[in-house]
């Protein structure tokens, strides 16, 4: 078995704990003792990560995630070590497959892959379609496998598709991806159509607060997170964002604004640990090059490809520099910063596990590392209480207000 990923984390741990030898004793005990403890919470937590594109990465390769896998940021022993109980399967379907019309087969082929992982191995994956199926597989020590569909484009216009989606587990739809399409603008496409939602968007909206799946606004345009705010009955959650203060003039990310219309909402910002959502420097960085790598292929006329791109991105780096990882304390700051602006209650973690290539910061490179963001939480004066909010209380209440909200409608 492979646990390249875990020990790199846990050596971040150890190092932590161990510090430099000129370290008084005293100190060195203490940063023992907040690295225990960082490890005792993560494992006796419910942790909720609302975005893991583990299905997208298995459509392109089929792993058994419920061993250790070489590759990718998610498999079963990792998501144990670090204490991942409830990681959201994203059902991504990227967004050029609406004009192809092919968005809803591959949303339910995904969704079958997800069954697949749950089928080979029950003991340690089941999906869950309520925080009461969360909460019991988290005391029986099963992972949770709820859904999350990222682009609404497999809905296609029709409301029985969403209560087929849901009916088959989806409990959250991401409105729109890279670009806009029948329900919303996205915050990535110059083409806004709508100027925020489409009028059949609007009842999209609707008919989620109707059936109790979750609104995330992760991806839409501003105008159509406004919108949103003036639909809902039940408070949203942005699934996979950071917060644009530390990323100015980037629309993907929330403006603090939007992150306090949120929170009155009830809803959370659940934080994207990709290191362009993070450092200013790393989305610069990254910008830079795929509009390099955009025009390296132009002008030769080749085809896109894995090794292509990592070629040219290793030609680029010797060019100019590294790339500027974001680091553990970087990521910690969004938590302040949106903490600050509204409450402990309106924050979780939305990694993208999966789901931003090489791009994750130092110290969290895998499912394995939620204890590195606990010791830093705890370094930076947070209760054991408020972790555990962080973790998953927050997206839990909300889940439930959610579904209390679908009662009465």
């Amino acid at each position: 078995m492979n646990f390249r990923s875990m020990t790199a984390s846990l050596l971040v741990l150890a190092i932590a704990a161990c510090g430099s030898p000129e370290k008084e004793p005293a100190a060195e005990a203490a940063a023992g003792n907040i690295t225990a403890r960082a490890q005792d919470i993560a494992k006796k937590s419910i942790i909720i990560d609302t975005h893991i594109d583990v299905p997208y990465r298995l459509e392109e390769k089929w792993e058994d995630v419920t061993k250790a896998t070489e590759s990718g940021d998610y498999d079963y022993p990792r998501a144990v070590a670090g204490g991942l109980n409830a990681p959201f399967m994203s059902i991504y379907t990227p967004a050029e497959l609406e004009a192809e019309g092919r968005s809803k087969g591959v949303a339910e082929e995904l969704i079958d892959l997800v069954e697949k992982i749950v089928a080979s191995n029950p003991a340690k994956h089941a999906i869950a379609r309520s925080p009461d199926d969360v909460e019991e597989q988290f005391r029986r020590g099963i992972v949770s496998l709820p859904l999350g569909m990222e682009n609404g484009s497999p809905i296609e216009g029709d409301l029985a598709n969403l209560r087929h989606f849901y009916d088959r587990g989806i409990r959250y739809v991401t409105l729109a991806h890279g670009l806009s399409n029948h329900i919303s603008d996205s915050s990535y496409d110059d083409n806004r159509q709508w100027g925020g939602l489409s009028e059949f968007g609007v009842e999209v909206v609707a008919e989620m607060n109707r059936l109790g799946i979750l609104v995330d606004i992760s991806h839409v345009s501003d105008e159509a997170f406004w919108d949103v705010m003036e639909v809902t009955k039940a408070p949203a959650i942005a699934s996979h964002s950071s917060a644009r203060h530390f990323t100015p003039g980037w629309e993907r990310n929330m403006a603090d604004d939007m992150i306090v219309r949120l929170a009155q909402n009830g809803g959370v910002i659940m934080i994207n640990f990709g290191s362009a959502f993070i450092s200013q420097a790393a989305w610069e960085y990254g910008t830079a090059r795929r509009e390099a790598y955009a025009e390296y292929r132009e002008a030769n006329q080749l085809e896109a490809s894995d090794d292509l791109e990592k070629s040219f991105n290793e030609k680029y780096a010797s060019e100019h520099g590294e790339y500027p990882f974001a680091t553990l304390d970087q990521v910690l700051d969004h938590f302040d910063h949106v903490v600050k602006l509204t409450s402990v209650s309106n924050v979780g973690i939305g990694s993208d596990y999966d789901g931003v290539g090489d791009s994750l910061p130092i110290g969290l490179k895998d499912v394995s590392s939620y204890p590195n963001l606990v010791a830093g939480l705890l370094r930076r004066g947070y209760s054991e209480e408020d972790i555990r909010k962080i973790l998953g209380g927050n997206l839990l209440r909300v889940w439930r207000e959610v579904e209390a909200v679908a009662t009465t409608l």
